[in-house]
């Protein structure tokens, strides 16, 4: 994976370059990231977690092969390079099935590991720190790291079995905050210890070693840390570089690593270069990528409630109320509070977890009528003033057209752009 290495090689040496990772499944999110880095002319990383995608189908419904197809598939349809693109694997481990034994949920992730490299993604975390339902918990470091290697054997005698040799990137790390955010407001954190971040490393590469992947340590190209960044429902804790000194100092002491920054959603734009030029050189964001969708998408059914009649609107808000509240799995271990709380919470929370019903049937249908409702007629300037401001301006310069599912990929743009900007070292217009 010569794109992603040169990358984590120029970061290494001091120049301001890093990746964003996309860890999202949604084809508008994807399409608008295509396009944008087809503009700078950019790879472009895109990740699935195991919970999204896995051999019984993830939460998605699709398999690695078909999570490939789908992203290659929209690629082509925007002339994006396959070339471009890096596939990656996120918290591969056995997290789906941490409440079986840990036996069982080890050879589930064995499979899991085999299916996404036979589909052809080069960039795998290995993330073996979640305990199971019959271990001992706090798990030692040497569990996770065994753990991590006989998953890591697995991968390169697949990869060299199906294809002759292995170019995967590894990226390990057992400080991995919770997917889409902590459920408690937040003031700050304490950034990962450089001490416990370089036992970490040795403890893995031991283990490496002693499974016969002493050459492909070389490959473990990636650490994940806590810089000190997170956000709750709705507070975010930002950047606080000075704290992350030491953490930093750490990359000059060891071979081939940056650091792998999770939750980084909602930072502000400086950080952004901040946390590339400290090493944070891989950047993962997702659950903005899908709230400023949502933005959108909220944006443009009040726009319609002024357009369309009201016995033809798509009762975007409502359809999303009913669906969530009628199947609440993916959000009901999260909110907390009053009646009225939990559904300020299921439409607005930063850590977004109305982005698991996009893809239901009534929602989609829902999200289908709506562009279709504001595509018949261009949208009067004056209502995309008021609701889509920064667009707005954007049209009035040519830069935009004037078209529902283009003022939803601008404003998920409007997000990335910022993580473009730091990631290519420069200012993205």
């Amino acid at each position: 994976m010569e794109l992603l290495k040169k990358i984590i090689d120029q970061n290494r040496n001091g120049n301001s370059r890093g990746i964003y990772s996309i860890c999202s499944a949604h084809p508008l999110v994807i399409e608008a990231a295509f396009e944008l880095a087809l503009s700078n002319n950019s790879p472009l990383l895109i990740e699935a977690t195991a919970n999204q995608v896995n051999q019984f189908g993830g939460y998605t419904g699709m398999r690695a092969t078909e999570f490939y197809k789908f992203v290659t598939d929209l690629a082509i349809s925007k002339n994006f390079p396959i070339d471009n693109i890096i596939l990656g694997g996120d918290h591969l481990g056995p997290v789906c099935w941490k409440n079986e034994n840990a036996s069982d949920a080890m050879k589930k992730a064995d499979d899991l590991i085999k299916e996404y490299v036979a589909a052809g993604f080069k960039k795998i975390h290995l993330d073996c720190s979640m305990e199971c339902a019959d271990d001992v918990a706090p798990l030692s470091d040497e569990i996770v790291a065994e753990r991590a290697a006989r998953l890591c054997l697995i991968a390169e005698k697949e990869a060299k079995r199906l294809y002759g040799s292995s170019d995967i990137l590894y990226i390990i790390g057992t400080e991995v905050p919770p997917p889409g955010g902590k459920n408690e407001e937040l003031s700050e954190l304490e950034t990962t210890n450089p001490d416990h971040a370089l036992k970490t490393l040795n403890i893995h590469k031991k283990s490496f070693i002693e499974h016969g992947l002493a050459d492909v340590w070389e490959s473990v190209v990636g650490l994940v840390v806590q810089p000190g960044v997170e956000f709750s429902h709705t507070s975010i804790v930002q950047y606080a570089p000075e704290k992350a000194v030491q953490l930093k100092a750490l990359i000059n002491k060891v071979e081939n690593i940056v650091f792998e920054a999770h939750s980084t959603d909602y930072q502000n734009p400086e950080n952004y270069k901040l946390l590339v030029q400290d090493h944070f050189a891989i950047l993962k964001v997702g659950p903005q990528l899908t709230f400023a969708m949502r933005e959108a998408l909220y944006a443009l059914s009040h726009i319609e409630t002024y357009l369309i009649d009201e016995n033809e609107c798509s009762n975007l808000y409502e359809t999303c109320e009913a669906e969530m509240t009628g199947v609440p799995k993916y959000w009901d271990s999260f909110y907390t509070g009053s009646e009225d709380e939990k559904k300020f919470l299921r439409h607005f929370s930063y850590s977004d977890r109305i982005r698991y019903y996009w893809t239901n049937p009534e929602v989609a249908k829902a999200v289908r009528l709506l562009l279709t409702n504001l595509s018949k007629d261009p949208i009067p300037l004056p209502l995309i003033s008021q609701f889509f401001p920064e667009q707005y301006g954007e049209i009035m310069l040519g830069r935009l057209q004037n078209n529902p599912e283009e003022l939803v990929k601008a404003k998920i743009k409007s997000v990335l752009k910022s993580y473009a900007a730091a990631c290519n070292g420069e200012t993205i217009k």
